[in-house]
């Protein structure tokens, strides 16, 4: 099956062939400022493929709540005018082909699942630690969307008197270290300062890793996943996973009852996740 594969995100849409069971010739273009632009530049794009490569649809991952039985992206996002209306019917129009849409969060879950960290699961936790927390559950090889679409969203969990996100997201992290200090610090250089000391620095990432490690024993404890995955900048820290199970171990120590030991590992698709995630989901809903 070959397919036009495509990643919308706020500022560059990736854009991919899916060929011999490969991603081809990627490359990104601006994302449009307009709904009439962003059909002009994936019309465009679409077209270029079809004149080397007989394809059989467009597969597409973007942001939002994605409702795969209505085709409409719900929720909100960085571009406003892709949301609320039915968009797959409309790309169809514009492409002459069937359209499959999926979550960017789902579709990087999927991507993995495919032929990255998770190959060969059949159930996976999947979480995008960046701005905030996203995620993605995966059941029997396929995205738990949940009953309003909200399957995955890790970041909402209650921890005391915050989110998930408000603790474990790198940005926060550093928002935190800032106010405390006045610098104007990113997250890898407080990451950096932890490692040599700094005792601000120090207790920010303990409470980054805290609240992350609860939240992966929580899931592994309520889901009970083969495996869990860690996707977004933060997986580039080759510490992280070492921190988390150092911090579950203490979690669990502290516990009467033997529990269950996660198995965290880092995703490996990286920049490629999203669009081979696509290319599964076209592939799963063209069943």
């Amino acid at each position: 099956m070959n397919l036009a594969a495509i990643d919308i995100g706020g500022t560059t849409i990736k854009i991919a062939t899916w060929k011999d069971n490969q991603l081809q010739d990627k490359h990104a273009i601006d994302t449009p400022k307009d709904l009439n632009g962003f059909y002009q530049a994936l019309t465009d794009e679409v077209d270029k493929i079809k004149k080397d490569t007989k394809i059989e649809g467009v597969a597409i991952s973007s942001p939002g709540a994605v409702n795969k039985k209505t085709g409409i992206i719900g929720g909100s996002s960085a571009i406003p005018y892709i949301h609320n209306f039915k968009i797959v019917d409309e790309l169809e129009k514009r492409f002459s082909l069937p359209v499959s849409i999926e979550n960017d969060a789902n579709s990087a879950a999927l991507g993995e699942l495919a032929e990255g960290s998770g190959k060969g699961c059949d159930s996976m936790a999947f979480f995008v630690i960046g701005t905030g927390i996203g995620g993605a559950l995966i059941i029997n090889q396929k995205v738990w969307h949940g009953a309003h679409l909200f399957g995955g969203e890790f970041g909402y969990m209650i921890m005391g008197a915050h989110t998930l996100s408000e603790l474990a997201s790198p940005v926060a992290m550093a928002n935190r270290y800032n106010k405390r200090t006045g610098k104007p610090l990113d997250g890898k250089t407080i990451f950096e300062l932890a490692d040599k000391d700094d005792p601000a620095a120090s207790d920010e990432c303990q409470t980054l890793i805290h609240a992350l490690a609860v939240a992966i024993y929580n899931i592994q404890h309520s889901f009970d996943p083969e495996k869990i995955v860690l996707g977004g900048g933060i997986s580039n820290n080759p510490e992280l996973i070492p921190l988390l199970n150092k911090e579950i171990d203490r979690l669990r120590d502290g516990l009467d009852l033997v529990t269950l030991k996660s198995d965290i590992v880092l995703c490996k698709l990286k920049s490629d996740a999203n669009l081979r995630g696509a290319v599964a989901d076209f592939k799963q809903n063209a069943k």
